[in-house]
């Protein structure tokens, strides 16, 4: 890590990537959807400083099609 960066900084994006997965997750129960995969990608945690992806994995065709009905159907009508 670079002498001039926050040392917090690594800790604070992982933090916040998880409390994004984990409100995902939680909208997307109250729609009935699980996302079995849903879940913080590992391989982007080995960078010198971890900027975390989100792995929102694979499903079937009808947890396709839920998300698809819950979505806005505007541009521009999401929160």
């Amino acid at each position: 890590m670079a002498s001039n960066e926050n040392p917090r900084h690594s800790v604070d994006c992982i933090d916040e990537a998880e409390d994004a997965v984990n409100n995902l997750r939680t909208a997307l129960a109250r729609s009935g959807i699980t996302l079995p995969s849903l879940r913080m990608d590992l391989a982007s945690y080995a960078r010198e400083t971890p900027c975390p992806l989100v792995e929102l994995g694979r499903c079937d065709v009808g947890t396709v099609r839920m998300l698809a009905a819950v979505l806005p159907k505007e541009r521009g009508a999401a929160r």
